[in-house]
């Protein structure tokens, strides 16, 4: 193989990430719903022939690490160019069904040399609810349309047999057409331009893949070797998976040695009824985050960084479910709860890096008419955990979720909704050296009958300060002002209002040792009750 001076593999890297990022750009530029639009849920990266991260734009953790399975996936069916391959099914490659993945060769010479990857969390995917996320799902089948791998597009033409298929059996098809076509418009601009990439460096183009895959797992491989060998361990709860309140728990071994880490979730529950269960390639995206976190964030993120890394989930555990088990919740929710108790695991032998707990869920709240005339669905932000170095955020998106909120216009505009409040909740943050983040609360009228399906978390179980920092406070959602469980479908008239108070993030270091004028910034700006 062909060296590569590293002025070149530097102009390449960034030449193959800027092809990630400009689809992302043409995704969201390009599609139809709020969700994508607005919200930005999606998430496009680029792969090399032998199935391996090369590229990825900066879009959704959880997205992000589970995308490798999908590519495995389609590379077992022998894809060919001129084709788009589609998938959501947890068990061969997706993560829940909302997330539909689309996986296309890229060959600008003869042979593959790649493959564009985007992923897009569609606001309905079909199943027993409007926005395909039941709170008290029991297997796979009221969850939605579940897609193996197939065909969308062959010889360059879109396959109307299967998108027919796919649009019969979803709520809102327009909108899916044309999210669909948003993501096909992606993989289009990723074939151009990679093909522009080609013709420039020619074979040099394919040692860069390999150069940059090195470079990172060179990279990240010293930065493990910096953290003391050794085996720590955590355990961490969720609050019922929506068919009971029972606690279900989540244990990490985490396992240092020299420049590998290893995580075994030995010791969590079984899969359950409900549907937190998370497949094994969540809990890889989940792992992934918190190693991306603790270290140096100018590192390339591709398979380079993954390579020192085992995860590992008994079968049939939460974490690594059997069909036809109910998953929507794990994607969200049980991710959240992965990445709290591996931080917290990591605590107790790098404790400056590790920031205090955020507010462990993504608030799920979901809206859609009975009639299939619209589906909404929202992530709500929260309080951040504080590091040792600064306040956590305020009402922001935490952990394995990267999205942005639907403005107030748009969600008025595209949809039979009212913003009635939209503000920080103060006093939420956890008291420290440095405060954690403030939740949020979010309060929204229905103007027609409709379907609500809340999953949250964080609403019995504080997230947890760190170093003598105090716990965040905890969130709670409320219908017409009565207090509701953390996970919720219910059917409700007109004029129903629905709000989420999301939790806040734990504080880092002793209250005691905070300085005084950050005390008073707090009051003026009205961050804290006092």
């Amino acid at each position: 193989m062909m060296s590569i001076d590293p002025a070149t593999l530097e102009i390449l890297r960034n030449q193959l990430e800027g092809v990630a990022e400009e689809m992302g750009h043409v995704l969201v530029r390009g599609a139809y719903s709020p969700n994508i639009k607005e919200r930005r849920d999606c998430s496009t990266a680029l792969f090399d022939a032998d199935g391996r991260l090369v590229a990825q734009a900066e879009h959704i953790p959880v997205h992000l690490g589970a995308m490798p399975a999908a590519v495995d996936a389609v590379r077992q069916h022998d894809p060919t160019p001129g084709e788009v391959w589609a998938l959501n099914d947890p068990f061969m490659g997706g993560t829940h069904l909302p997330d539909v993945t689309l996986v296309s060769p890229l060959a600008p010479g003869d042979e593959i040399v790649g493959y564009a990857v985007s992923r897009a969390h569609h606001a309905d995917i079909g199943g027993a609810t409007p926005g395909s996320m039941p709170a008290g799902s029991r297997d796979i089948h009221e969850e939605g349309l579940r897609l193996p791998c197939v065909r969308l597009v062959q010889e360059h033409e879109i396959v109307d047999d299967v998108l027919d298929l796919v649009l019969a059996n979803v709520r809102t098809p327009d909108e899916r057409r044309a999210d669909l076509r948003a993501q096909l418009a992606a993989h289009d601009r990723a074939e151009s331009r990679l093909g522009d990439l080609h013709s420039e460096h020619g074979e040099t183009l394919l040692t860069a893949f390999d150069a940059v895959i090195d470079y990172s797992r060179q990279r990240i491989e010293v930065e493990l070797a910096d953290v003391p060998d050794g085996v720590y361990e955590a355990r961490d709860v969720l609050e019922g998976d929506g068919v009971t309140d029972n606690a279900i728990p989540i244990t990490a071994t985490v396992t240092v040695d020299g420049s590998t880490l290893d995580v075994d979730f030995t010791g969590t529950a079984d899969q359950v009824a409900g549907n937190l269960n998370a497949p094994l390639a969540v809990a890889k995206s989940a792992v992934y985050f918190v190693i991306r976190c603790l270290t140096d964030p100018e590192i390339p993120p591709n398979q380079g960084c993954y390579d020192p890394i085992t995860v590992s989930a008994p079968d049939g555990s939460l974490l690594n479910p059997q069909p036809p088990a109910a998953v929507a919740g794990g994607n969200v929710e049980t991710s959240q709860r992965i990445t709290d108790v591996v931080f917290t695991a990591l605590a107790e032998t790098i404790p400056s890096r590790v920031p205090a707990q955020g507010q462990g869920t993504m608030n799920n709240l979901t809206i859609g008419s009975r009639n299939g005339e619209f589906v909404y669905y929202e992530t709500i932000g929260g309080g951040a955990g504080a590091t040792s170095e600064r306040d956590g955020p305020d009402g922001v998106q935490v952990g394995m979720t990267n999205t942005l909120n639907t403005p107030v216009e748009v969600l008025e505009t595209e949809y039979p909704l009212r913003v009635e409040r939209y503000a920080l909740r103060p006093g939420t943050g956890g008291d420290g050296h440095y405060r954690g983040g403030l939740g949020l609360e979010r309060s929204v009228t229905v103007e027609q009958p409709a379907t609500v399906s809340l999953l949250t978390e964080r609403r019995r179980t504080r997230p947890s300060g760190i170093a003598g920092g105090n716990d965040g406070a905890t969130g709670e959602n409320r219908i017409n002002g009565e207090r509701v469980p953390a996970k919720t479908t219910i059917d409700v008239d007109a004029g129903t209002t629905v709000t989420v108070h999301t939790p806040g993030g734990g504080g880092h270091g002793a209250p005691a040792d905070r300085d005084p004028r950050a005390r008073d910034r707090d009051r003026r700006s009205g961050k804290t009750d006092g």
